[in-house]
């Protein structure tokens, strides 16, 4: 594996290559002096990075989650997830890898894949609050039920 560093003088994208940033508060012909230029209107893009030969394994993990959707996961509690060594493997997340002890499927779908979050009225009727809000979330076995009847040859 080699490691590889590379310096290119480029056009600061922050100011677009003028040395000046207009902002939300800058108005009527203000501007400041770019700060991450300088004012130079160029930056350096420095790049350090070793060649990719393949996934390294990670050590101390032992469960691996296919997204979070912002849930402290750790300890004993059944947060789903798969194996490490099926993960590494190349297996697929199986059904039921949810965190569905802590999350209804439109919260977990939301972050682990957006195309397959329920569009139930349900749902719909909490727009704009937190999931747990919702008048099914305490009973959000049913709502896991339902989604795998729906999803059954996904």
């Amino acid at each position: 594996m080699a490691h590889h560093v590379i310096d290119l003088q480029r056009r600061c994208p922050t100011c677009e290559g003028t040395g000046l940033y207009v902002g939300m508060a800058e108005r009527d012909g203000f501007a400041v002096q770019c700060k991450a230029c300088k004012g130079a209107g160029e930056s350096t893009l420095h790049v350090d990075y070793d060649d990719f030969d393949g996934r390294l394994p990670r050590q101390g993990v032992f469960r691996v989650l296919e997204c979070n959707p912002g849930i402290c996961a750790g300890g004993t509690s059944n947060f789903g997830g798969m194996p490490y060594a099926d993960w590494a493997s190349g297996l697929p997340f199986p059904p039921g890898s949810e965190m569905r002890e802590f999350t209804c499927p439109a919260w977990w779908y939301q972050s682990a894949n957006y195309a397959k979050r329920p569009d139930w009225d349900e749902c719909k009727e909490n727009m704009g609050w937190s999931f747990s809000k919702c008048r099914c979330f305490n009973n959000k076995a049913a709502c896991w039920a339902r989604w795998d009847k729906e999803h059954l040859n996904d």
